[in-house]
């Protein structure tokens, strides 16, 4: 869309653009995807720069464990994501997943994914029941469910009435019978 009629570019944007579009110098991009346009830009950045850089994702938990990704880190990543959600998760452009993750480096990573995929992402709270669960794959219609071990037996418990779903991805260390591991496919 237009913010402004008479000034038309065909680059991409970049972080200082923002303000040029807000006061209509410059117009939004018609197709804009964080992943592909942001941060693989970044990573190209930052291999150019060849020095330290700041991280892209710097996650740590209550218990001291921690992960910290580049920007090309996180861009490589969330590529291999993509692929597991294209691939064994047969997931296509528009399909729908319901994302029921705490927040662990996964989910990040799985947004991106979902970005670069085209997949609309159906983020929940863990602290849904099955019947939340239920109702929020019935009514969105997601072909697909990732979790986690902890939420597996309540999907499970329901899954056979959500005619739409076809894949439940488990971000876990262990393994559950009809359900692709995440961690193993990555």
């Amino acid at each position: 869309r237009l913010f402004h009629q008479h000034h038309k570019t065909s680059a991409p944007l970049n972080f200082s653009d923002y303000e040029a579009v807000n006061r209509g110098e410059q117009e939004a991009p018609e197709y804009f995807n964080f992943a592909s346009d942001i941060l693989d830009k970044w990573s190209q950045i930052e291999k150019e720069r060849k020095g330290p850089s700041n991280p892209a994702l710097w996650w740590i938990n209550g218990k001291g464990d921690e992960v910290k990704w580049s920007f090309e880190d996180l861009g490589f990543l969330s590529q291999k994501a993509a692929n597991v959600l294209s691939g064994p998760c047969g997931l296509q452009k528009g399909d729908r997943v319901l994302v029921i993750l705490p927040r662990i480096p996964a989910w990040w990573l799985l947004q991106v994914a979902c970005m670069r995929t085209g997949v609309t992402i159906i983020p929940g709270t863990t602290q849904l029941t099955a019947q939340d669960i239920c109702y929020r794959l019935m009514a969105s219609k997601a072909k697909c469910i990732i979790t986690t071990d902890a939420l597996a037996p309540a999907v499970d418990s329901v899954a056979s009435k959500c005619q739409f779903l076809k894949t439940k991805l488990m971000v876990s260390e262990s393994s559950r019978a009809e359900w692709l591991n995440f961690n193993d496919l990555l």
